[in-house]
């Protein structure tokens, strides 16, 4: 591994998870932990009653704590997880899966949905018809 390489992968930023804050916003930690691409749509989510602290709704500055147990409702899938540790940054993503754990029921839910989901998807389009088809399309067209 070349200098600036190794001097990258053995920074504080790509090795520390925990920062040294007690609570973090909640907008702020889902940004961090990768539910969403921003702190906008984190905050329009919470708005919307997507994420949820136990059973109650949140506003985007609840402060987050360790062992909190939090719902988020994305695409019509469901996450329910218990917060491991606080990051105020965004990290990489498998760093980032360091931050919360799944449990399992949400787990197992989740991917039976999916499950059903395939089983029920509709066959898409085979693609770009070929010459013979495109020919014998144009004549069940262009017949009178």
């Amino acid at each position: 591994m070349n200098a600036p390489a190794q001097a990258a992968a053995s920074s504080p930023a790509n090795t520390a998870v925990v920062t040294a804050v007690t609570a973090v916003r909640a907008d702020k930690w889902l940004w961090a932990a990768r539910f969403f691409k921003t702190r906008g749509l984190a905050v329009e989510a919470i708005d919307k009653g997507h994420v949820r602290l136990g059973d109650e709704r949140i506003k985007p500055s609840r402060p987050l704590r360790v062992g909190d147990t939090l719902t988020v409702r994305k695409e019509g899938l469901a996450w329910t997880f218990t917060i491991r540790a606080l990051s105020d940054r965004r990290l990489s993503a498998p760093l980032a899966a360091t931050l919360h754990e799944e449990t399992t029921a949400s787990l197992t839910e989740r991917q039976a949905l999916l499950e059903q989901r395939r089983a029920q998807a509709t066959p898409r389009f085979p693609g770009r018809p070929t010459k013979r088809d495109r020919r014998a399309l144009e004549d069940f067209l262009s017949e009178p």
